[in-house]
């Protein structure tokens, strides 16, 4: 409804015409049409995507970095972001991105360059990157516990399941990673998403260490440990009081860095956020 810019890809230029009057009512304050030939039209909306999804990478990467030595990656990307040659946009480290588009057109862009005898190191790196950080937040669980055995028989309260806020879309999503290494550890989970658990229903079916829970507080009834895995709003601004009364071991894994490790740990809970490395000193 309101495109950054709209890429047409025709040979015709009575195609542009027709499509340029389609979209006049959404191209109203300034020229967002790009015309090009199809192959270049193509080749932009892979490009795109896996320019986004490089960066995403790329901030895990550096995430991972700081937990090594000792830096807070959320400073690290204020610092880089203020760079107007870099800018804000697709600079949050997290548990890895998933979806639809940015996993399927990494593939799609990397194996097209393969079939042209082109070798997509990059790319492959992009989507190497992607695939263990998903499993980056059961490492904090290992880190904080001390050993897998440690997991088995806890409850972990799960806030969110989608791959992103604001949708019930489950395709490639970090949560489906985490849920498979909890249950390998023989760990039981309390899960809660505002639209997707329709869907989590129908990936994994009835689990005697599943349960779909109707809120957020829900969630943390009898649980050990609390893991945030999608930013919804709603779990933005928790009362930290109530999740060190109500979490048995009093620990919160941040797969998104929503809370500010000082806060946290003022109200007597311990705390792993992503590439913080303040937090892993402390622990």
């Amino acid at each position: 409804m309101r495109p950054d810019r709209i890429v047409i890809g025709t040979a015709n230029a009575s195609s542009i015409d027709t499509l340029r009057r389609l979209y006049a009512p959404f191209n109203r304050n300034h020229d967002r049409i790009v015309a090009m030939d199809v192959r270049s039209a193509e080749l932009t909306k892979y490009a795109a995507n896996a320019m986004l999804a490089t960066r995403i990478s790329f901030m895990n990467e550096i995430a991972n970095i700081a937990e090594k030595v000792g830096a807070d990656i959320e400073q690290v990307r204020k610092g880089i972001g203020s760079d107007p040659r870099i800018g804000w946009h697709f600079i949050y480290p997290g548990a890895g991105y998933g979806g639809s588009c940015f996993p399927k057109d990494v593939q799609a862009l990397a194996r097209t360059a393969v079939q042209h005898g082109v070798e997509p190191r990059l790319l492959g790196a992009v989507e190497a990157v992607n695939d263990r950080q998903k499993e980056h937040l059961f490492e904090l669980m290992l880190r904080h516990y001390g050993s897998v055995d440690a997991l088995r028989g806890r409850t972990v309260a799960l806030w969110g399941l989608a791959f992103k806020p604001n949708t019930d879309d489950m395709r490639e999503a970090s949560s489906r990673t985490l849920l498979k290494q909890l249950w390998s550890a023989g760990a039981k989970v309390r899960a809660y998403d505002p639209e997707a658990r329709e869907e989590a229903q129908r990936i994994f079916g009835e689990r005697d260490d599943l349960a779909f829970c109707n809120s957020a507080g829900a969630a943390l009834e009898d649980a050990d440990a609390l893991a945030v895995v999608t930013e919804w709003k709603q779990f933005r601004s928790p009362d930290f009081a109530q999740l060190k009364a109500k979490l048995r071991d009093a620990v919160v894994f941040d797969g998104r860095n929503l809370y500010e490790p000082a806060e946290i740990e003022a109200a007597g809970l311990a705390y792993w956020g992503i590439g913080r490395g303040r937090s892993i000193r402390l622990h």
